[in-house]
């Protein structure tokens, strides 16, 4: 029984692997950490399977029982830290403190055979837990919360949608792998962990595929998606962005250029704007940013900081346009038109592309 699940789940991770590299939608920066945790969950598995097999008096073989073992508490809370890269390769560089516990376990578990700290084989090859099994157990929950706590400070800071999803599937995590630990004989873990990096795979599949691939800002996909589940009672605001004569930058420094012109302001745009602000680009050389804010000073405060970045810019030489922009407000309690909010801050935008023309050509007549 337990040998066709274990060949269900390495079958399916098998799969996974060849879905991982033959995916154009998730982030390519993603897919090391993913593997890596796949072949962790591999060897998890082969070694669980191992320790049933030579769990046996009939075999007697403790030291390959004794080795299957080592390997499965070694690996069993790198899982989560795994899982955690998936999300955010960075993590561990401001957290470093937190491998500590999992080098513990390590130690613990590498001389468990002779102090029968976390587990004990005997002559007669019979498993039983250490006296301090408890410390992998803390290892695994520390690891474990170590994944939504830090899945839940990087979708803050990068003010990502799937907060509650990725939440919901670590506690699945959590859920399942826990039922094995309470209960030695239910082998659900791993059966469990293979349905994650499943679903995790399809969540941030979707997920990735929302970002425009130049500038890294979302894209008009997603802009249209969160649009369409704006309610009523929604306060928001909306402001619409568009590089001035962004045509002339390509036809005099070329597309290449042009693209670089694009990453910048994009940066700026992003840099200028705080968690309660979500930025997009909805077309070429249009950006729209949707708010929580709905103070105008506030949000003009952002504006002017969005402005003033980019004019510390260009002073240092770099031949960066202006861009103008038009914002609307919606305070909720009444019918919405999103069309009216897009155009009252279309209308804006385009009446300050006006001024912005009407004064290049001005401080082109006064140059001759």
């Amino acid at each position: 029984m337990y040998t066709a699940t274990y060949i269900i789940d390495i079958g399916g991770l098998f799969c996974l692997i060849g879905l991982l590299y033959s995916s154009t939608a998730l982030n390519i920066e993603r897919k090391k950490p993913f593997l890596i945790a796949i072949v962790l969950t591999v060897l998890i598995i082969l070694s669980e399977a191992g320790t049933i097999l030579t769990n046996n008096v009939n075999l007697n073989i403790p030291s390959m029982n004794i080795l299957f073992n080592i390997l499965g508490f070694t690996l069993a809370p790198m899982i989560p830290i795994a899982i955690t890269l998936i999300f955010d390769k960075t993590i561990l560089k401001s957290h470093k403190l937190l491998l500590i516990p999992t080098i513990l376990n390590i130690l613990a578990v590498t001389l468990s055979p002779v102090f029968r700290f976390i587990f004990y084989v005997d002559a007669n090859n019979q498993y039983t837990r250490g006296e301090y099994f408890f410390v992998f157990i803390t290892v695994y929950i520390i690891n474990l919360l170590f994944l939504i706590v830090s899945t839940l400070e990087v979708c803050k800071k990068n003010n990502y949608p799937i907060i509650g999803k990725l939440v919901a599937l670590s506690i699945f995590t959590i859920a399942g792998t826990s039922i094995q630990l309470i209960y030695p004989s239910a082998y659900t873990s791993w059966h469990c962990v293979t349905l994650a990096l499943l679903l995790y795979f399809l969540l941030l599949s979707e997920f990735d595929s929302s970002f425009d691939t130049l500038t890294s800002l979302y894209n008009r996909a997603a802009f249209y998606k969160v649009v369409k589940h704006i309610g009523d009672s929604d306060k928001f605001s909306l402001i619409m962005l568009d590089i001035d004569d962004f045509k002339m930058v390509n036809d005099t420094y070329g597309h290449d250029y042009g693209d670089k012109v694009l990453q910048t302001v994009a940066g700026i745009i992003r840099k200028s704007f705080d968690k309660y602000y979500t930025c997009y680009r909805i077309g070429g050389d249009e950006f729209s940013i949707i708010g929580k804010e709905t103070d105008q000073e506030k949000i003009e405060h952002n504006l002017r900081m969005m402005t003033n970045n980019l004019t510390e810019i260009r002073e240092k030489g770099n031949h960066i346009p202006t861009v103008s922009y038009g914002y609307s407000i919606f305070r909720g309690g009444e019918k919405l038109n999103f069309n009216k909010i897009l155009n009252e801050a279309d209308g804006q935008m385009y009446h300050y592309k006006r001024i912005h023309k009407a004064d290049d050509s001005q401080e082109t007549k006064d140059r001759f």
